[in-house]
């Protein structure tokens, strides 16, 4: 591809437009600066919105895949896949699932995490091979993320995805992108151009992380990882996260301190099996058998006890 091309598709992306709002603000005191970039912040949310449909419809085939022992997995690159490797990486502690049931990839490997290799983005074989390394299957989802919508990393993997038959999701700030033309289903929140042109890990960014934050969030929601809205699969491996499961057993049953230490004492500090056991008053093999038989799903294993 030549520069003039390169340049003429550049040219036609909505996140590589010029803002009106903000051309005069290298003339701006500090104050106004910040300002103007937290007007257009807010203009993110309502973008995200008018995409939920899409979304949700992500959320279902994520739920199914993990149904049947599937995985997710995130691939970007620069921003983006930092983005994705950041979402998959906080699954395990927040949700209590395996390290390898939601993946994020990042074009040029793990050292792009700590320093820019955006040359890594442009070889759609990377992509491919990428998803060769973690085994995909056609269990798996696979969302590929970019901004522009066309780089050529996550094109390639999403390619590799659909020749395996796993869903393909692509997540871009561009209507009609080269991979949302590419994937099953397509989740594109126009945020328009950013505060300093084509710097998209400002509005851009921000979109990516709100709908990250929703698949996972939802999907885990929709596996029985809540109860009510207390996230009781925390897996608690440090003081703080020790802390956070026994606040949760007595936000959930309204017991002290020393009872909620006590059940968790007894359950190897499983957050779910001490609510049901401070409940419903089960020892804790009649707890597990109950939790294991409601398929994880904390709340209706309490009310087939108490029904």
């Amino acid at each position: 591809m030549t520069e003039q091309t390169l340049i003429s598709e550049l040219e036609q992306l909505v996140s590589e437009g010029r803002n009106p709002n903000t051309m005069h603000i290298d003339l701006l005191p500090t104050f106004d600066i910040l300002r103007e970039i937290n007007y257009e912040d807010q203009t993110v949310p309502l973008a995200v919105e008018k995409v939920i449909p899409a979304i949700a419809a992500a959320v279902n085939q994520i739920v199914a895949a993990f149904q049947k022992g599937g995985r997710l997995i995130y691939m970007g690159a620069g921003t983006s896949g930092r983005l994705g490797v950041l979402d998959a990486s906080e699954c395990p502690p927040t949700f209590g699932v395996p390290a390898d049931m939601v993946i994020g990839l990042i074009a040029g490997g793990p050292e792009a995490l700590r320093r820019s290799i955006e040359g890594a983005e442009d070889d759609p074989e990377q992509g491919r091979q990428a998803l060769q390394d973690v085994k995909l299957t056609a269990l798996d989802v696979v969302v590929g993320i970019a901004v522009s919508g066309r780089t050529p990393y996550v094109i390639g993997g999403l390619n590799y995805a659909k020749s395996v038959g796993a869903v393909t999701i692509a997540l871009s700030c561009n209507p009609n992108s080269a991979i949302a033309g590419i994937a099953d289903l397509a989740i594109s929140p126009v945020v328009g151009p950013e505060i300093l042109t084509g710097s998209t890990r400002l509005k851009s960014g921000t979109a990516q992380k709100l709908i990250l934050n929703m698949l996972t969030t939802a999907s885990m929601i929709r596996i029985g990882k809540s109860y009510q809205n207390l996230m009781v699969d925390v897996n608690a491996s440090n003081k703080k996260l020790v802390a956070r499961a026994a606040r949760i057993v007595m936000q959930a049953t309204g017991c002290s301190l020393e009872e909620a230490r006590r059940a968790l004492d007894q359950t190897g500090n499983d957050v779910k099996l001490a609510i049901l056991m401070e409940i419903t008053g089960m020892g804790i093999e009649e707890a597990r058998t109950a939790l294991q038989n409601a398929g994880g799903f904390l709340r209706k294993a309490i009310s087939t006890r108490t029904a």
